[in-house]
């Protein structure tokens, strides 16, 4: 057999996280809520490595069985004092020092082969998420709360992984060493075999007793935990507006109850896995001196001929009770894990996802749109858009106005294909949208929210995400044209500043004007602005506005309007109301028309 490699290599490429995205999926919908069958299933192209491992497990358990032996070999040759004793006693002694030495080595294969299986399986379902989390519409994400997502691809993998290992090094070791003592134990005695027999069904019978109740709590255990851990993170996220409305006591009681309410189910769950654990305690003990008892009587009634079969005996069932008290300290794991299984399969099998396979690949885009009657519904009982019908036409500016909840920003999110129509078709380039493939689209476009997200990083980092291999001229040009050549000259660091965590180190109109910038970057055919300019200063104001001018120059661009100052420039200005487009026109029509335009314009002055 080959030595394992000592070189640095990766057990796991982005090949393999596709092929095992598929896998995991199929064996999801498969055993349908089964957890063993899909963690077994999980593992199906690793089955080679579990073979060998559990070959090395089984070499290196030796000791366990075979000591025993020994020693009641030696008892036995002390007392009974037998003409090759001294041989006797040498062998054993070789036999005990080679079963004990053997098991460095081949503990350490089986470990080479259960941890590469482990490891790769762990790897394998993270990057499946990470997958399929980029693949699920944006409904899904609103829909799932990121402290739950988050727990799903951290918490419950590290379960599942802790499952692994319970099930093949516990679980294993229980049923091959029960296996290989009662087949020790019936060679020697018919009645202690039964007596071990009656045991082993009466601790499982206990054990099936605790089963459901330890897996229910479990669940709601894991639950509660999400739900707080998605709290905390808004709690977070929260934290200056909290502050800033003096807030503060309302927040931490309504968080503390969520925290007590996280005490309160994991003291119910402790207090099962405590009940359960004393009563096993209790009825191993009770075993033990029944054991004793019993084969001491056997020894009184000449049953048993050598004393140390007795110890024998005694030790063997010390150990197969040892292998129950470890079936139940793991049976927490065991339910915490299968729990986790389930739980990663939500998003594994979620169906909302956005499929483009078959479709049609844009090459290349000039900006065309034209919504014709398109209908929208969050749910049966939410109707957003009513019939909406707007034509834009290449290069042309066009701002959306109306009313929060108007409809607005659904239909920026129709123009990225985040939504579909319910009813009605949207053409781009006079394709309709649902048989483009959208990935190939939004090449060409670029989106620049009102709420500015940047990661942790420097300026340039989040300039340039996705396009590393910028040249210096061009990210020069880009900076100039987005109005941030006056901030990074200011920074210590210049454009290698850090931003901090989600941009806290900048203003709104500093990171506004890095939005800006890594939307310039992309050269985009399509532009949207989704109230970019509305939690802005006058000042920033004014240079964002600049930047966007540049921006939209000989480009279609979509612009979500909250100050109707903003948009005199606009091509054309969709009013839209309860999900209709009541008004259409440029600027000067609209105003000249006094209709809603003008009463919203009238508003604001």
């Amino acid at each position: 057999m080959k030595k394992p490699s000592t070189k640095s290599k990766k057990i796991l490429n982005s090949t393999d996280i596709l092929r095992r995205e598929e896998q995991f999926i199929d064996c999801y919908r498969k055993y349908n809520g089964k957890g063993l069958h899909i963690l077994f299933g999980l593992y199906k192209g690793d089955y080679k490595n579990l073979f060998f491992s559990s070959l090395f497990f089984i070499i290196k358990q030796l000791p366990v069985w075979v000591i025993p032996l020994v020693t009641a070999d030696v008892i036995n040759v002390i007392i009974e004092r037998p003409q090759n004793s001294g041989m006797r006693l040498i062998i054993d002694f070789i036999i005990a020092v080679v079963v004990l030495i053997q098991n460095i080595p081949t503990h350490m294969l089986h470990s080479h082969f259960f941890s590469k299986a482990k490891r790769r399986v762990e790897a394998g379902l993270r990057g499946a998420m990470i997958r399929k989390l980029q693949q699920l519409s944006i409904g899904f994400h609103k829909e799932m709360p990121t402290g739950k997502i988050q727990s799903k691809v951290m918490r419950d993998v590290e379960n599942v992984e802790a499952l692994s290992s319970q099930i093949f090094n516990v679980v294993m070791r229980v049923i091959i060493d029960i296996s290989v003592t009662m087949t020790i134990v019936i060679t020697k005695s018919i009645p202690v075999f039964l007596m071990f027999l009656v045991c082993i069904p009466f601790f499982a019978l206990i054990m099936a007793k605790f089963k459901k109740p330890l897996k229910d709590k479990n669940k709601e255990f894991r639950k509660t935990v999400e739900n707080t851990s998605s709290s905390v993170i808004d709690m977070i996220e929260l934290v200056p507006v909290t502050r800033a409305h003096a807030l503060e006591d309302k927040e931490i009681k309504k968080i503390t109850n969520e925290v007590t309410d996280v005490a309160h189910k994991g003291y119910k769950l402790d207090f099962i896995q405590s009940l359960f654990g004393s009563v096993i305690w209790v009825f191993m003990s009770l075993a033990q001196i029944v054991c004793l008892f019993f084969t001491g009587f056997l020894a009184y009634k000449g049953m048993i001929k050598s004393v140390g079969d007795i110890t024998l005996y005694q030790t063997y069932f010390t150990s197969l009770l040892g292998h129950v008290n470890s079936i139940v300290a793991i049976l927490p794991i065991l339910a915490k894990g299968l729990e986790s299984v389930n739980s990663i399969g939500e998003i594994l099998c979620a169906g909302d996802i956005e499929d483009n396979n078959g479709k049609a690949k844009i090459k290349n885009l000039e900006g065309n749109y034209e919504f014709k009657n398109v209908f929208f519904k969050y749910d049966k009982n939410t109707p957003v858009l009513n019939g909406l019908s707007i034509k834009v036409n290449k290069g042309e500016t066009i701002a959306l106005v109306g009313e929060s909840g108007s409809g607005k920003s659904t239909i920026i999110n129709m123009v990225t294909g985040f939504y579909t129509a319910t009813a009605g078709e949207i053409f781009i380039d006079g394709k309709n949208i649902e048989e483009i493939d959208l990935h190939s689209y939004r090449r060409f476009i670029s989106v620049v929210p009102q709420k500015t997200i940047l990661f942790s990083g420097t300026i340039k980092d989040n300039i340039t995400y996705g396009n590393p291999r910028i040249s210096k001229e061009r990210l020069d040009e880009v900076i100039e044209a987005s109005q941030l050549r006056s901030v990074i000259d200011k920074l210590p660091k210049g454009i290698n500043t850090s931003v901090g965590e989600h941009g806290d180190k900048l203003s709104g109109g500093q990171k506004q004007r890095i939005a800006i910038a890594r939307a310039i970057i992309r050269d985009p055919k399509v532009i949207i602005f989704d109230e970019a300019t509305s939690a802005l200063d006058s000042a920033s104001e004014v240079e964002i506005q600049k930047a966007i001018d540049h921006l939209t120059k000989d480009r279609t661009t979509f612009i979500v309007a909250h100050r109707l100052s903003t948009i005199r420039n606009a091509d054309k200005i969709a009013v839209i109301r309860n999900g209709e487009c009541v008004e259409f026109g440029t600027y000067e029509e609209l105003m000249e028309k006094k209709g809603e335009f003008y009463f919203l314009k009238s508003l604001q002055s």
